[in-house]
């Protein structure tokens, strides 16, 4: 990862007069035990499957990736020349840890884990998102997730 002193001034300077969102508070919704939850990733990585369309910059929309995919077919096309990938192509499990889960699913730990995930690209408005989160807690809940494991890159 870069360091704020690191990037040339116009690009810290947009950085530093980024907006933050305020987001009301939700109301806690007690679900089942965690032993029992079906469990999803929604990473932010920019990750999409080989032959799918990349993320352009500041894309707003996400990729569905699902569960069987191989950890060599996943791509990662997030567009900062500021973004470190080491992470990512020494383990993939970094910034998408399906492999973790499906042992914690094989331990019990959790019940089990959905037959899709998700990553958007993490350098997107926050105002862009509303709409695909939207959409994709439709797909979430078609699914029967009752948890999802957030992963902000």
């Amino acid at each position: 990862m870069a360091r704020l002193e690191d990037i040339p001034d116009v690009e810290r300077e947009v950085i530093m007069n980024l907006r933050l969102p305020d987001y009301p508070a939700t109301p806690f919704v007690a679900g089942p035990p965690l032993n029992e939850r079906r469990v999803a990733i929604v990473s932010t990585a920019g990750l999409q499957r080989r032959g799918d369309r990349p993320f352009g910059v500041a894309a707003g929309d996400y990729r569905v990736i699902p569960g069987d995919t191989p950890p060599g077919d996943l791509v990662m096309s997030h567009a900062s020349p500021n973004f470190d990938r080491t992470g990512f192509q020494n383990d993939v499990n970094v910034v998408f840890p399906l492999e973790r889960l499906s042992e914690l699913a094989a331990e019990g730990v959790i019940g089990s884990v959905a037959e899709f995930h998700y990553s958007f690209m993490g350098a997107a408005d926050s105002e862009d998102l509303e709409e695909p989160a939207r959409r994709l807690a439709e797909l979430l809940h078609a699914d029967d997730v009752d948890a999802v494991l957030l992963v902000p890159i």
